[in-house]
């Protein structure tokens, strides 16, 4: 699998800097290789080799996970059955020094099979809280639209809270603490959507499809020699810590951010509650827009796959490229564009056409 590829600015943001002092190219060059040989990058990019090794045609979606686990947020991953996303996390828990639980939510599952509950203990009369599978490092919450409201709700709020009540107590999650929780697009009989107004809590919503020919090719050929040797899936030569982990989430925040980058990342995010003031073609579409958890989130993605990507800088690009999976499940389309067959992508599409970039 190929490794992270070292983007540069495009020609629309040097061209926003001021012609007088140009930025020089040499510095930037010089900053990118010490980012590059930083121990922390380092080992957060052969964690990233070492999932890419394993899901073959997935790199949408291995990049999304390292960059939930960095901007210490949640993915809510979309596909297709078989299509890799458990094997993923999966394959991102095995390079950790983390515990890993994958729950399947179905229509009968209770919310105390999800956070815990209290067993009475006859001999002194007590009872002991006895933790449930939300209190591991990695949780994959696997369809998690078949289960009822009542448990979405408690997994939802331990996200956003990041700790579990029960009676009068209250327990803390992990500090480092993942969900990624997936949805089969396919059957919708038999299944409970999730609440509209709690999606975002989700760090981003992402869509995986099929490999093509070639993948594919390459994906038979790995399993078929697997089997045919009896091994086991590869471990990494280095698991990394949780340490690494905090430690790059610090990093992430040392990243410069123009001024403009700034306002370019909140004028996407405002023109999705007023569209009409960014242009014509925006007017219509949106019943709601999206909330300024949206824009935390975009910045702390932007700074994440800039990151990644071996840079000490964001660019507009990195906001860009995160932007239809932040956006893409904190907006309300309206009913007229639901009438007429739109999609929230296509909205995303036009307000990244619209929106001036620095």
């Amino acid at each position: 699998m190929t490794d992270a590829i070292d983007e540069t600015p495009s020609d629309e943001t040097q061209a926003a800097e001021p012609t007088a002092q140009p930025a020089p190219a040499a510095p930037r060059e010089k900053a990118d290789g010490a980012t590059r040989q930083d121990p922390l990058w380092r080992e957060l990019d052969g964690l990233r080799r070492h999932v890419q090794r394993q899901i073959l045609g997935q790199e949408a979606l291995v990049e999304r996970l390292l960059i939930a686990l960095l901007a210490d947020g949640h993915l809510l991953v979309e596909g297709a059955p078989g299509l890799a996303k458990t094997s993923a996390i999966k394959a991102l828990a095995s390079g950790l020094e983390a515990d890993f639980h994958r729950i399947q939510f179905t229509p009968d599952l209770l919310p105390a099979d999800l956070t815990g509950t209290e067993i009475y203990r006859p001999h002194d009369g007590s009872f002991r809280f006895d933790r449930g599978p939300i209190f591991h490092n990695l949780l994959l919450a696997d369809e998690v639209n078949r289960a009822p409201a009542k448990v979405q709700s408690a997994l939802l709020e331990a996200m956003g809270e990041r700790q579990v009540t029960v009676g009068r107590e209250t327990f803390a999650l992990p500090a480092l603490f993942l969900v990624m929780a997936t949805q089969n697009p396919i059957e919708q009989e038999g299944t409970y959507p999730l609440p509209e107004a709690q999606l975002d809590r989700f760090l981003m919503h992402v869509r995986v499809d099929y490999p093509d020919g070639q993948t594919e090719r390459a994906i038979l050929r790995l399993h078929r020699s697997a089997a045919q040797a009896g091994e086991a899936p590869a471990e990494p030569p280095v698991r990394v810590g949780q340490t690494t982990v905090f430690l790059a989430r610090r990093r992430l925040l040392d990243l410069y951010m123009s001024p403009d980058v700034e306002d370019y990342l909140v004028h996407l995010v405002l023109a999705t509650r007023s569209p009409q003031a960014y242009g014509p073609s925006l007017a219509g579409w949106l019943r709601f827009g999206a909330s300024p958890r949206a824009t935390l989130a975009l910045d702390r993605c932007a700074r994440a796959h800039a990151w990644l990507a071996g840079r000490d800088y964001v660019s507009p690009e990195d906001v860009q490229l995160v932007a239809p999976d932040v956006l893409r499940h904190r907006l309300l389309l309206g009913y007229e564009a639901q009438a007429e067959g739109r999609a929230v992508d296509g909205f995303i599409a036009e307000l990244l056409g619209c929106v001036p970039v620095p």
